[in-house]
């Protein structure tokens, strides 16, 4: 139909075939210019044989180069040059890439170590002394270039700073010193206890793990270069870098000893959790929370008693901190733990009664 169109008489107008052969002018259009991509198409370069292209004989002498015992393991240009010192040319180096990408040759020839898949740490604490998290932080001096290591060890499901050390080296003696203080102090019995980590060198050193083999602590250890595996400690640390007080620099090893003191006081005894509901990390460890969850309740209930209008939405209900606490969590149809349920949780006057802080090694 198209064709006769086309071939009509040169002094036909157009509109005059079209209505003659019932189509419409705008579909003869659309047809020509579908010919017109097709035929310029089939003569692209693309598609075109190229006169300066290597014929097949040659292209196959390049190939068997490029796979002989002496070069299967060197890149194209590593072969160019050679070829070329010793008065060889074969062809330039794009066009070996070129053969190498069409024989699926290409990309890194060498042995390459496999790729490393590491599980996703996934960490549920329901009371404390279950998971503990613990990491390491620099703290910036006076003089260029010289820091102090800040290590904060925490309970998952309370945010209490269980011990803390600072010293002017990290290393894992030192991680050794702290996590054998640590549950010593805390009387951390046999399997009760997953420590969870990043994968500095203190935490992955040989003599580290067996000695956590030895106490029969699990240890847990985040993904490599993912920095949300560990965000209980990495948040710690952000909260004590953000203070107020918080001086940027410090003097020297007295003053930031000095601060860091003064700092996981008020962090564990007096620092209202936002994540915790509003209450202490201590009150959380040692579950006073809800003896005190009762007081704001009645306090709560008194102000309706008084003003109900003002709670459009009821009588207010205490918010508590969440039964359960998470690392990379699964969602689950289950409800939370019962945070009634009979638990030995530590006294206070157990957890004032060792000193919040670790050794201090200088």
């Amino acid at each position: 139909m198209t064709g006769l169109i086309h071939d009509r008489p040169r002094r036909m107008p157009l509109r005059m075939a079209c209505d003659a052969l019932v189509v419409n002018r705008s579909t003869y259009y659309r047809r020509q210019r579908c010919a017109k991509q097709a035929h310029q198409a089939r003569f692209s370069r693309t598609h075109s044989v190229q006169p300066r292209a290597l014929k097949p004989f040659e292209r196959q002498r390049v190939l068997n180069t490029l796979q002989s015992d002496l070069y299967q393991d060197q890149p194209p240009a590593q072969v160019y040059y050679a070829l070329l010192s010793r008065g060889q040319y074969l062809c330039s180096i794009s066009t070996m890439h070129r053969l190498l990408r069409a024989n699926r040759q290409n990309g890194e020839r060498r042995r390459q170590r496999p790729a490393q898949h590491h599980a996703i740490p996934r960490l549920l604490a329901d009371k404390p002394n279950a998971v503990w998290t613990w990491d390491v932080t620099k703290l910036p001096t006076v003089r260029r270039g010289e820091y102090l290591s800040l290590y904060v060890v925490m309970d998952l499901y309370s945010r209490f700073v269980l011990a803390w050390m600072l010293s002017r080296k990290e290393n894992s003696a030192l991680a050794q010193q702290l996590m054998s203080e640590a549950t010593t102090r805390y009387r951390i019995a046999a399997g009760q206890l997953t420590i969870h980590q990043d994968r500095g060198s203190p935490m992955i050193a040989k003599s580290y793990l067996e000695m956590l083999g030895d106490m029969d602590v699990t240890a847990s250890h985040s993904r490599p270069r993912v920095s949300n595996d560990n965000p209980f400690s990495e948040s710690g640390f952000k909260t004590l870098k953000y203070q107020p007080d918080y001086p940027g620099r410090f003097d020297d090893y007295q003053h930031a000893d000095h601060w860091c003191a003064r700092y996981f006081e008020w962090y564990n005894f007096e620092h209202q959790h936002s994540g915790l509901a509003g209450f202490t990390a201590e009150q959380v460890f040692t579950k006073r929370y809800l003896h005190l969850a009762k007081q704001r309740q009645q306090a709560l209930h008194r102000q309706y008693a008084d003003h109900p209008e003002r709670f459009v939405n009821g009588v207010p209900k205490v918010a508590l901190p969440p039964a359960q606490v998470a690392i990379n969590p699964i969602l689950q149809e289950n409800g939370l733990i019962d945070t009634t349920a009979p638990v030995n949780f530590p006294t206070l006057a157990a957890a004032r009664r060792q000193p919040i802080r670790s050794l201090s090694i200088g």
